[in-house]
C-alpha cells in the first residue's frame, strides 16, 4: 500500500466515523473479543456470536482480528462487524473446501455434515492476506438504524480499517441469498460476488443459500476514492 493510499484511506475512514457521528452514532474499534463476546451476549440478544470470533474456537489477537461497535446518543448498542486476517497459501476455494463450516450463520440449527460450499471463479485466484468480513448486525425497531443507507458506509468503514491495518490482497464476506438479491452486496461496496457459493443444510428441514462477495486490492483502493456523501442514499 502506498503513502497516498494510507492518507486516502484515513480520511475515508475518518469521513465515514464522522458521516455516523452526524446521524447519532458512535463508532468504537476494538480487539479484546473476549469484551466483544461479552457486549454481544449483553446487549445483542437477536444475533449470537458468530464462530468466526468466537476466542472458545479461533485464536484471535489484535494481529489478526478486530471489531467494530456503533453506539447512539443514549448508549445503546446499535451496531457491530468484525474483521479476521487470514494468510491462505494456495487459494480461497481450496482454503473454504476444507474449513467452509467454521463460517456458519450464527443462531440457526444446521446440519454441517450435509452443508455444502461450492467455489466460484473468485475464490480460486483469491490467495495471500485475505481478510474475512463479518459479524455484521444494524439494531431493528423503533430508534434503530436499519432503512437509514447507513449500512454501506458501516461496511466501507471495516473494510477501510483492515486495508490500514494489513493491506490486505482481498476481502471476502457472506451474504445470505435473499439479502443478496435485494442488494445488499453492492450496497456495502463489494464489486464481486460468487452466487450460490453455500447451502446450509437446516436440522430441521430446507436450506439457507449464501452468496460469496469479495474485494480485490484494486477494488478497495477505487473503493476509498468514492466521496463519501454518496455512500447515504438509502
Amino acid at each position: 500500500m502506498t503513502i497516498h493510499d494510507t492518507f486516502a484511506g484515513a480520511q475515508f475512514a475518518a469521513s465515514i466515523a464522522n458521516l455516523a457521528e452526524s446521524r447519532g452514532m458512535r463508532l468504537q474499534v476494538g480487539d479484546d473479543f473476549q469484551h466483544y463476546a461479552d457486549m454481544v451476549a449483553e446487549l445483542r440478544a437477536d444475533q449470537p456470536l458468530g464462530d468466526p470470533f468466537n476466542l472458545e474456537k479461533q485464536e484471535l489477537t489484535p494481529e489478526n482480528a478486530f471489531w467494530v461497535a456503533g453506539w447512539d446518543r443514549r448508549g445503546n448498542l446499535v451496531h457491530t462487524q468484525a474483521v479476521r486476517r487470514l494468510q491462505i497459501a494456495t487459494n480461497l476455494a481450496d482454503y473454504l473446501g476444507r474449513k467452509f463450516r467454521a463460517f456458519p450463520p450464527s443462531g440457526v440449527a444446521l446440519d454441517k455434515a450435509r452443508s455444502t460450499y461450492t467455489p466460484g471463479p473468485g475464490a480460486r485466484r483469491i490467495r495471500g492476506v485475505v481478510c474475512y468480513h463479518g459479524e455484521a448486525w444494524l439494531r431493528a425497531g423503533k430508534g434503530g438504524f436499519r432503512g437509514t443507507g447507513i449500512a454501506g458506509a458501516l461496511a466501507r468503514f471495516a473494510m477501510t480499517s483492515a486495508v490500514l491495518r494489513w493491506s490486505p490482497d482481498y476481502i471476502f464476506c457472506f451474504v445470505p441469498e435473499g439479502l443478496a438479491f435485494r442488494g445488499l452486496v453492492e450496497r456495502e461496496g463489494y464489486m464481486h460476488t460468487d452466487p450460490g457459493a453455500l447451502s446450509w443444510k437446516l436440522r430441521e428441514g430446507g436450506e439457507l443459500r449464501g452468496f460469496m462477495g469479495w474485494m480485490g486490492r484494486e477494488d478497495l483502493t477505487h473503493m476509498m476514492g468514492i466521496p463519501t456523501e454518496t455512500l447515504l442514499v438509502a
